[in-house]
């Protein structure tokens, strides 16, 4: 570095630093790549990978299949696609629908305490602003400076390699210009004699002193004119290890050509680089330094009416909670319901991620299931019930996910039960249902969220994760998994945002705690009064609410209590059903090698979907498609089944294809009518060859006797 110096031009009221050599053979260096700038031009094309991607030939396979039997389809494919948008195809549509309607019986239909919701996606922006999602509903966000996408800051993998650190560009046209000026012998002195005096000169300007630059008015113009168009830009680009230092030019020539040069000319000397181990600062495709991290506003933003104006802008609703919320007095008034009690909603949400990944996990679009569960206060249950059962009293919650199963049951709901009971009855509610489903607790994990990762309002979370094949790896090298369930113990944050917004009383009337409320002596009113008043003052101080004012109204909640007034607390389990999809038909896929008698072995695709959400639930063959008789009595038999389930009728190709394709469909069962079925052989008169799914073995049932067997493997 002693061989440089560093030239300042202040021209137009802007700074640039430039390095230039200050040696002959440095000068001379600079001229033989100055006759070759002809040659030079910057690429067009952004570069689109960093590193060789990172294999997971299991997830590849499950994608290949969705598109290949009609499971899922990219949106808009034959336009090349739109990012984070799924189609559902036949098998998926019927997938995904029995999902939900499974859910929806579980959730409401087999309970006395839950009701349904089905309410609109676009609602009005004060609910969002009310909800917090206006103002804080955003990721932390860093964005490529050359390929200009984003990532969650969070979700940035870690990257090792070298560091290439380019100090900024020129235009190879000006640089040209200016040395062509001189003769090819004398370039290298004359250059080394300009910046010398330009040097001085400079001096002179930074100490405001007048200047005597004694040049040619040609020599003056295409100096500056070089000078002008060099600039520092600063760029880092990380290339693994092993790759050569050119990769990193290019790409830096593709970035100064999308800021503005049309020839960019890398100098040597403003190329630094070093060695970087697991960093989270560059962008995991280009391989390009993130900008530093922003917030990013999630909601998808529309306008109502004709005319797109401020007061007209509406948000397709990020979640479905919110309008279970805004309707929860209509509901409690009009079903007959009592707290606690729940209120059910399956329905499309939208969030713009910034960053589509995994296939379906991460999406634009999606189907949320959830459930918001209203419950009494601490405090209520106290003054009712005289005691509060927590999470101890119905069941043991440290027992690994797996492990003593019946001990982790949780008793039927009691009157006494608080928040602690009721978050744990539902966490454990809703694993049971993915064990109903096919998902084992073994595939699962429960998540308790550490105090630092819980949301301002929630007092717990526990995330029900499941173990996808691009789950991260813990230092076991054990799959840790991906959410696809969150339980969370939301207070009453979310009704008592409501009422304050809207202006509206959100909470409820119950005679129980009045009549309880005129038993308590003196001592245990005061202490629970004094325990509501500081858990609504929190509250109110955490949203903004003035001390003095908060302090008045949360005297007034309290108050409240004496008259039989409080408002509800809420449990909320929500998930994703098109995760919930994702982890069904990665759970279920399965390959079997097999071999026949030539010694030719294929590998075949087995999803082995739980019978209860199959897409199929059975599948009719007749054994040859050219016997009337066979064919038949085969559409007898589906005409017999169709009302009570989706059935599957194939005639076409062997019979060992059509079990292999309704295999690659996850159908649990197939149906043969072969010639026993006829009566070749009287005792079978009316009987057919049921084959199971997974394992391939089979039995003969009467046609009578058929229905009820189904519906009995199927529900």
């Amino acid at each position: 570095m002693e061989n440089f110096e560093k030239i300042e031009f202040l021209q137009n009221y802007t700074l640039f630093r430039v390095k230039f050599p200050r040696t002959l053979r440095e000068a001379h260096t600079i001229l033989d790549r100055g006759a070759a700038l002809t040659c030079l031009h910057a690429s067009q094309t952004l570069p689109c990978s960093m590193a060789e991607p990172k294999e997971n030939i299991l997830m590849e396979k499950i994608v290949s299949l969705c598109k290949r039997r009609g499971f899922i389809f990219q949106s808009s494919e034959i336009y090349g696609g739109i990012n984070g948008f799924w189609d559902y195809g036949p098998l998926g549509a019927e997938l995904k629908r029995n999902v939900k309607e499974l859910w929806w019986n579980t959730m409401t239909r087999q309970r006395d305490d839950v009701v349904g919701l089905e309410a609109t996606i676009i609602m009005s922006p004060q609910i969002w602003k009310a909800s917090g999602h206006v103002d804080t509903f955003a990721d932390l966000m860093r964005e490529c400076p050359l390929t200009k996408k984003r990532v969650r800051a969070d979700q940035v993998e870690p990257q090792s390699g070298t560091a290439y650190t380019f100090a900024g560009a020129a235009e190879a046209d000006k640089i040209e210009a200016y040395l062509k000026m001189f003769h090819a012998s004398d370039r290298a002195v004359q250059l080394m004699v300009f910046l010398q005096k330009f040097d001085r000169e400079q001096e002179l300007i930074s100490k405001g002193q007048k200047t005597n630059l004694n040049l040619l008015q040609t020599e003056h113009r295409l100096f500056s004119e070089a000078l002008s168009a060099t600039k520092r830009f600063p760029v880092t680009i990380l290339l693994p290890l092993g790759k050569p230092e050119e990769s990193a030019k290019k790409k830096a020539e593709g970035f100064y050509a999308a800021n503005g040069f049309a020839k960019p000319f890398l100098f040597d000397d403003w190329i630094s680089k070093k060695q970087v181990k697991d960093s989270t600062d560059f962008h995991p495709e280009s391989g390009v330094m993130l900008n530093e991290a922003r917030p990013f506003n999630l909601m998808l933003q529309t306008y109502v009416g004709p005319i797109q104006s401020e007061e007209n802008i509406a948000y397709l609703r990020p979640e479905t909670a919110q309008a279970i919320f805004a309707q929860f007095k209509n509901v409690l008034e009009t079903s007959r319901q009592k707290v606690p009690f729940g209120i059910a909603q399956v329905g499309k949400a939208f969030r713009n991620e910034v960053t589509p990944r995994n296939f379906t996990f991460r999406s634009r679009e999606f189907e949320q299931m959830e459930l918001e569960f209203f419950i009494k206060p601490d405090e209520v249950v106290e003054a009712i019930s005289g005691k509060v059962a927590g999470a101890a009293d119905v069941g043991r919650a440290d027992l690994p996910v797996g492990q003593d199963a019946q001990q982790r049951v949780p008793t039927a709901p009691q009157p006494n039960w608080g928040w602690e009971a009721w978050h744990k009855y539902w966490v454990e509610e809703r694993i049971k249902f993915y064990e109903s489903i096919g998902l084992p607790r073994t595939t699962l994990v429960e998540y308790w969220q550490k105090p630092e990762e819980l949301a301002h309002y929630a007092r717990a979370t526990v995330d029900i994760l499941y173990k996808f094949p691009f789950s991260k790896r813990d230092e076991k090298g054990e799959l840790t998994g991906e959410e696809l369930e969150g339980v969370a113990a939301r207070s009453d944050f979310d009704l008592s945002q409501h009422e304050r917004f809207s202006g509206k009383p959100m909470g409820v009337f119950d005679e129980e705690l009045r009549a309880a409320w005129g038993k308590l002596d003196e001592a245990k009113k005061a202490g629970l009064s004094k325990r509501y008043y500081e858990a609504r003052l929190k509250y109110l101080t955490k949203t903004g609410v003035e001390q003095a004012k908060a302090e008045k109204e949360a005297k007034e909640d309290a108050d409240g209590l004496a008259k039989g007034q409080y408002i509800p607390h809420v449990i909320e389990p929500s998930a994703g059903v098109d995760r919930l999809i994702l982890a069904l038909i990665c759970n279920a896929y399965s390959e079997v090698a097999e071999t026949d008698a030539k010694g030719k072995t294929e590998t075949r695709v087995i999803l082995k979907f739980h019978p209860r959400i199959a897409p199929i639930k059975v599948a009719v063959l007749p054994l040859l498609k050219n016997k009337p008789a066979l064919v038949q009595k085969a559409q007898e038999v589906r005409d017999l089944l169709r009302p009570w389930m989706n059935v599957f009728y194939d005639d076409g190709g062997s019979i060992g294809r059509r079990y292999a394709r309704q295999d690659e469909a996850g159908t649990p069962f197939c149906i043969t009518i072969d010639f026993d079925t006829l009566g070749e052989k009287p005792e079978l008169l009316n009987t057919v060859t049921v084959r199971y799914r997974n394992d391939g073995k089979q039995e003969r049932l009467a046609i009578g006797e058929l229905l009820n067997w189904l519906l009995s493997k199927i529900r």
